[in-house]
């Protein structure tokens, strides 16, 4: 695919605008990463973007479906030598116009909740990121089907499944601790960096799920490479 008028006419002071306004906005560097391989490799398809980012397919489709939704990425079908359905192949809409509409209110919005969270103070921050956190895994658990709902270990393997759809790159682990779920992407990105009390949004998102799964355990503890821990962990 040639280069477009849209690409050679646009100044690279304004690119640079754009891209660092992607990453804030976003908040995550797998996505910023994906559209700046779009950018230079039109075309390209989730497998060879997953490879580009060391990720999980899964995850690279998660992204995907975010920045297509935003209008940042379009794709087409791509023809496969072997049989099975065409593949998507994705690339940069028009980035002359990124910088403007939905992107501008993308920033907007992360600037509006980094400065609830400095004003609500630690405390009251922490309190509401775990209480959203609650209420958004009640809503896309899925409860058991046995009379007696699903035990922790399924449960866990469960929500790593979900986390995982969600962009965290989750799986799900055992030891003498319990059962936990580590994810290996933070969708928050920089923002959980600057702002580590979101990470209690995933310790409420998993008390949610266990909850709305009608697991025997609830009760979930945390670590984050946030706040200085060797990984992200949740732990029932």
């Amino acid at each position: 695919m040639g280069t477009t008028s849209n690409d050679r006419d646009l100044d690279p002071a304004l690119f640079t605008a754009t891209v660092t306004s992607l990453a804030h906005s976003f908040g995550d560097n797998t996505r910023r990463k994906i559209f700046l391989f779009l950018r230079e490799n039109p075309g390209s398809t989730a497998s060879a973007l997953a490879e580009h980012c060391h990720v999980h397919p899964n995850v690279v489709r998660h992204h995907l479906e975010k920045l297509t939704a935003g209008g940042y990425v379009t794709y087409l079908s791509v023809h496969k030598t072997t049989a099975g359905r065409p593949a998507k192949g994705y690339r940069v809409s028009d980035t002359s116009a990124t910088i403007g509409g939905s992107l501008r209110r993308d920033a907007l919005l992360v600037a509006l909740l980094e400065m609830a969270l400095e004003r609500l103070g630690p405390d009251a921050a922490e309190v509401l990121a775990h209480d959203v956190g609650i209420e958004y895994g009640r809503s896309i658990a899925v409860a058991g089907t046995g009379a007696e709902g699903p035990t922790v270990r399924t449960a866990m393997a469960s929500i790593a499944g979900v986390l995982t759809a969600h962009g965290f790159a989750a799986r799900a682990e055992e030891d003498n601790a319990g059962h936990s779920v580590v994810a290996d992407n933070c969708p928050f990105g920089a923002a959980a960096q600057t702002h580590p009390v979101l990470c209690a949004v995933d310790r409420g998102l998993i008390t949610g799920m266990l909850e709305g799964m009608g697991a025997p355990r609830t009760n979930v503890t945390l670590t984050s490479k946030a706040r200085g821990d060797d990984d992200c962990r949740i732990t029932a």
